[in-house]
């Protein structure tokens, strides 16, 4: 016969939650330092085209 589960208790809740947030924001700060550092073009590791390329492609 089929029975019930145990309830999770809140600090477990809590802890998968943390976590889920956790990695949600070290995403986030990845994505916004890439950003940045397309913006300033210090990025070396994010190939990109540049307004040069873009140029040659209209002539």
């Amino acid at each position: 016969m089929a029975v019930p589960k145990k309830r999770t208790s809140k600090s477990k809740r809590n802890m998968r939650k943390a976590t889920w947030k956790r990695k949600a924001r070290l995403q986030a700060e990845k994505a916004l330092s890439l950003g940045k550092s397309v913006l300033t073009g210090r990025s070396a590791s994010f190939v990109y085209p540049s307004n040069e390329d873009e140029e040659d492609d209209e002539e």
